[in-house]
């Protein structure tokens, strides 16, 4: 018990996702705002102890149905959008006013699919959401399902919000759910058994996975089996715990029974192995003694460094980074497309803004987003 409680306690950057069956009443199709308050007195209780939070919202369908007077039972996608416009501001509002009772700010963050998937987007995604945290605010993300059609559209907030985790690199995922975790067979079968403990997706796993149980919530344990393949696969733990009580992370915290998915690595770990990966670098940077000094001691390549560009790569694309000699030091996902990056080359982090005309990053790799490949200190 203690080992699972320290889990969500070690964790500095948690995703939670909150499902519609949870927030809203199914019945009367109001929100629940006796748990709202638990689960926001919960995520003050985690930023207090250093970590930040994001949420990963379903409900605004839920919510909107109701107030448009549109029937129980399966909706047509026009309604669903309709219901969604209409929910959402309701969604929204709730969690600002929530959150603001304990002085944290909420930020609305609506996505599709091509926002995660698409190279651009999920840089911007990934920017604008490290903004906001490093503001202090807690990001509330939700499906747009206003403007999503079925070719564009996750589905579920299960693996929407794994892809946020693995977007942010964040080291737990925790699934607030009808049930307190994953069962060899559905919980109401006689002889289906509690499985505590996952450390890696095996097809025996994947057939414990049973339908929706919710008449509200699109999701089920098959999604959340898909949700932890990706959270896995980012190096981020990720927890399945019931969210029919109040207080649900505290609950967490305190080792009550929940289902754990366990990485093998970290974040950072997993993100690394996959630049170190990259079959084809897009292009290629050569830096002098200075530049391969400071990334042998852990530090970012700053344009200053940068002696010479080959090849065309857009921002966000693996490169590689070599020395005078030629001899490969390090891979990276560069923050500048190749034209940008030309032209600031051998200059200071400085001189960035008044020779693009705008304010850019600092480094022209991130060390987060970098990793040595010459067996040094720092190598993977």
């Amino acid at each position: 018990m203690a080992a699972m409680k320290t889990r969500l306690e070690k964790a500095r950057r948690i995703v939670v996702k909150v499902g519609s069956a949870l927030l809203v009443d199914e019945k009367s199709g109001t929100l629940k705002a006796s748990w709202l308050s638990s689960l926001v007195d919960d995520i003050a209780d985690l930023r207090v102890s250093g970590a930040e939070v994001i949420l990963v919202s379903s409900g605004a369908i839920a919510l909107g149905r109701r107030t448009l007077g549109l029937p129980k039972g399966k909706l047509e996608l026009p309604q669903k959008q309709a219901a969604a416009a209409v929910g959402q501001i309701a969604l929204a509002q709730a969690w600002a006013e929530a959150l603001r009772t304990r002085n944290i700010v909420a930020a609305q963050v609506l996505v599709t699919l091509h926002d995660t998937e698409e190279r651009r987007r999920y840089l911007n995604g990934r920017a604008t959401l490290g903004t906001l945290l490093a503001q202090g605010a807690v990001p509330v993300i939700n499906e747009n399902d206003t403007v999503a059609t079925t070719e564009i559209r996750y589905g579920d907030n299960d693996r929407l919000a794994a892809r946020v985790a693995s977007m942010m690199s964040a080291d737990c995922l925790v699934l607030l759910s009808d049930i307190d975790g994953l069962y060899s067979a559905p919980p109401n079968r006689k002889g289906a058994e509690f499985i505590p403990e996952v450390r890696a997706i095996t097809p025996e796993i994947e057939a414990m996975a049973g339908k929706p149980v919710s008449g509200v919530g699109s999701g089920g344990m098959i999604t959340k089996i898909d949700a932890a393949k990706i959270a896995l696969g980012a190096g981020c733990n990720m927890v399945i715990a019931s969210g029919h009580v109040e207080h649900p992370l505290r609950r967490i915290r305190a080792g009550e029974r929940v289902t754990w998915f366990l990485a093998e690595a970290t974040p950072l770990q997993s993100r690394k192995r996959w630049i170190a990966g990259t079959l084809q670098p897009t292009g290629r940077l050569t830096i002098d003694d200075g530049a391969r000094a400071a990334l042998i001691r852990g530090k970012s390549l700053l344009p200053a460094g940068v002696k010479a560009i080959s090849g065309s790569f857009s921002r966000g694309d693996t490169v590689s980074v070599v020395g005078a000699d030629g001899q490969e030091i390090a891979r990276g996902l560069v923050a500048y497309d190749s034209a940008d990056a030309q032209r600031i080359k051998g200059r200071k982090s400085s001189e960035i803004e008044k020779e693009l005309g705008l304010a850019g990053r600092d480094e022209l790799i991130h060390r987060d987003d970098l990793v040595m490949m010459t067996g040094t200190a720092d190598g993977q």
